[in-house]
């Protein structure tokens, strides 16, 4: 999850604390509102691979980037 904590401060100009909490807080909004399964998908994917994510987030930044 750092790399897209790294990338929301960035971006919007916040601190890192302030950009973790931006990103626990929609990812959790948007975790309540799916399916289990794809709930638990969605930790995977915000999770770094030295964080053992099975590629998470640095797999998937491409992709998402195509749809953005």
């Amino acid at each position: 999850m750092e790399k897209i904590v790294n990338l929301v401060a960035e971006k919007a100009g916040i601190t890192q604390a302030q950009a973790k909490t931006a990103v626990d807080t929609v990812a959790g909004f948007l975790k309540d509102r799916m399916p289990p399964a794809l709930a638990g998908q969605m930790d995977n994917y915000l999770k770094d691979d030295s964080e053992g994510g099975g590629g998470g987030i640095s797999d998937t930044t491409g992709k998402l980037g195509g749809i953005i």
